[in-house]
């Protein structure tokens, strides 16, 4: 893709032009043939016109006496706003911004330029014809001779999702070329109105996909599957998916200019306004992705610091998402204006100012040591109620896995309560404790029936996920503290997705960081109700237990292990044994 040089002129200014004013490529030139081209300046044509009979002959002309192709970017008044040189096979648009330009709306510019050669309009002329929304791109052929020659026309088409993108014309001459501008534009626009894709209600966006990868293509298509999931859970709309593998990351823009230029040109055929890439972005790469389309570029972890931020209900799980999205935040504050403010001037605070960058910064820094003191305070709440309730005596069990393992929903089957419990990625954040009665040898009482069972707490905890963001592991810390304090671990897998095992050794590997190597952990294969053989062959080589938490199947085995291992730890009376309160009434 061309990269647009950083520069704004006054297109108004009609004295006292010089050659600042030429964008592009002017090493070189002539003092003559500068002039020329700064004269160029003075044209108009008329607001019908793609461009005038004389205009193409004088762009012609220069461009044969230069040996480059030149052009021009006219508004609809039929005014020269910026003349443009490039070399002998490209020419360079300089940055034009962004005003105007909309789903549906041109940007108000046309470009015009030469060819050395008879040839079509190239795939970067077209590529900025779609990305920079412009009403039309035209190469005019500059003969041999120096005369214009034939013209070529390409202008954009309505939102057609899987359509084509432009239209194609040709003609001899421009004399000879059957367009009005002004029709033409405001024709495209009104059906570009009426064809613009309308936004589900709810919907969050509507986004593509963009991953690469360096290894094994059936990690990363496993990796783009959740990545959907992530999405679908965040109300966003995903229209398209698009895999790359790379020998290596392109440090600048991921995928490599080339593939970039593809994703934004699909883009625009598909109406999107979102890029979700499958990995983080260093801020380098974020601002180059962003400097290249007008739409919102996001990565992995964005999408998830998102879902945490809509699925955060308590104040605990507010104050640690914020944590999150700061420290996210932080290192990814660019500047946009490199010169001194005196805000923090003034008696104590003389000096060379600060930049609103430094401002920003340091403000974010303070909000950032604010919410981990009050998360520190909510941790050191949570290590009294442990306390408390280790003082009672009542065993811990804790539930963790994978998202959508179906965490909740055992919780809800176990206790007989109504957790929010949603086939999405993270319905949980906060965690939710519940008590319950291990029946001795893990069999139920019937018939209000005592029989010696046992009570403890039971937890539910926010699942994990592959290369679940650092930021968040450590905003979410006093949440993960719950952990510390359990007597065993109910690890449940999804036994009927395909992924189980990458997901379980996800979940293990974040428990590691946590140092919760030592504490007991049983297997809990879910949804056996889906794949049976696949849970039971599990949980039998795996040395666990297979449930299906929506039929309450498995439930009897499950107590059992639990009152078991709690029993081993000394944490429950032995199964079979007399209960306590019975002998302490004797």
């Amino acid at each position: 893709m061309r990269a647009h040089a950083k520069t704004s002129p006054d297109p108004q200014r009609e004295q006292g032009r010089t050659r600042d004013d030429l964008h592009g490529n002017t090493a070189g030139l002539k003092a003559s043939q500068a002039r020329r081209l700064l004269a160029t300046y003075r044209r108009r044509v008329q607001p019908r016109e793609l461009c005038s009979p004389e205009l193409a002959r004088h762009l012609a002309e220069v461009s044969r006496e230069t040996g480059r192709q030149v052009g021009v970017l006219l508004n609809r008044r039929g005014e020269v706003e910026y003349v443009i040189v490039g070399d002998a096979r490209q020419i360079e648009l300089p940055d034009i911004g962004r005003a105007r330009a909309g789903q549906a709306r041109l940007r108000g510019l046309r470009l015009v330029h030469t060819h050395l050669k008879d040839e079509p309009l190239t795939r970067d002329d077209l590529t900025d014809l779609v990305l920079l929304r412009l009403d039309a791109v035209a190469a005019i052929v500059a003969r041999d001779d120096a005369l214009p020659g034939k013209v070529y026309l390409a202008t954009l088409l309505p939102f057609n999702e899987g359509g084509e993108l432009y239209r194609l014309e040709q003609a001899p001459s421009v004399q000879e070329l059957r367009f009005d501008a002004q029709e033409s534009t405001a024709e495209l626009e009104q059906e570009m109105a009426r064809a613009a894709p309308g936004r589900a209600v709810g919907s969050e966006g509507r986004a593509i996909l963009v991953g690469a990868f360096t290894g094994s293509r059936a990690a990363a298509e496993d990796s783009m599957a959740e990545l959907r999931e992530l999405a679908r859970t965040a109300g966003v709309e995903v229209l398209d998916v698009i895999l790359q593998g790379r020998r290596e990351i392109d440090p600048r823009t991921v995928v490599g200019e080339g593939k970039l230029q593809e994703v934004l040109v699909r883009s625009m055929a598909l109406g999107v306004d979102l890029l979700v890439f499958d990995r983080d972005l260093s801020p380098s790469q974020a601002r180059h992705v962003a400097e290249a389309t007008s739409v919102r570029i996001i990565d992995r972890t964005q999408l998830i610091l998102d879902i945490f931020a809509q699925r955060a209900r308590s104040a605990d799980g507010k104050l640690q998402v914020e944590l999150a999205q700061l420290k996210y935040l932080l290192p990814r504050l660019v500047g946009r204006d490199d010169s001194l403010s005196r805000l923090a001037g003034g008696i104590g605070g003389r000096g060379p100012g600060e930049t609103k960058l430094e401002i920003d910064r340091r403000r974010v820094r303070e909000r950032i040591s604010h919410l981990e003191d009050r998360i520190d305070r909510l941790s050191a709440d949570r290590a009294t109620r442990r306390r408390q309730r280790s003082r009672q005596g009542v065993p811990v069990i804790s539930i963790v896995g994978y998202t959508n393992a179906g965490k909740s929903t055992l919780l809800n089957a176990l206790t007989h309560s109504s957790v929010l419990a949603e086939d999405i990625l993270f319905a949980t954040l906060d965690p939710t404790s519940r008590r319950l009665r291990l029946p001795r040898n893990g069999t139920a009482a019937t018939n209000g029936e005592r029989r010696g069972d046992g009570e403890v707490v039971i937890t539910d905890t926010v699942g994990f996920i592959r290369d679940l963001p650092r930021d968040l592991v450590a905003a979410f810390r006093a949440t993960l503290e719950e952990l510390e304090e359990a007597d065993l671990l109910l690890h449940v897998v999804d036994a009927s997705d395909p992924r189980h095992a990458e997901q379980a050794r996800a979940v293990e590997a974040v428990l590691g960081t946590l140092d919760l190597e030592r504490t007991p952990r049983l297997l809990v294969f879910n949804k056996m109700d889906r794949a049976p053989e696949s849970a039971r062959a599990l949980a039998h080589r795996e040395g666990g237990v297979a449930v299906s938490a929506v039929m309450r199947e498995g439930f009897p085995e499950l107590l059992a292990r639990c009152e078991e291992i709690l029993w081993r730890r000394g944490r429950v009376q032995a199964p079979g044994a007399e209960p306590e309160f019975l002998r302490t009434r004797q």
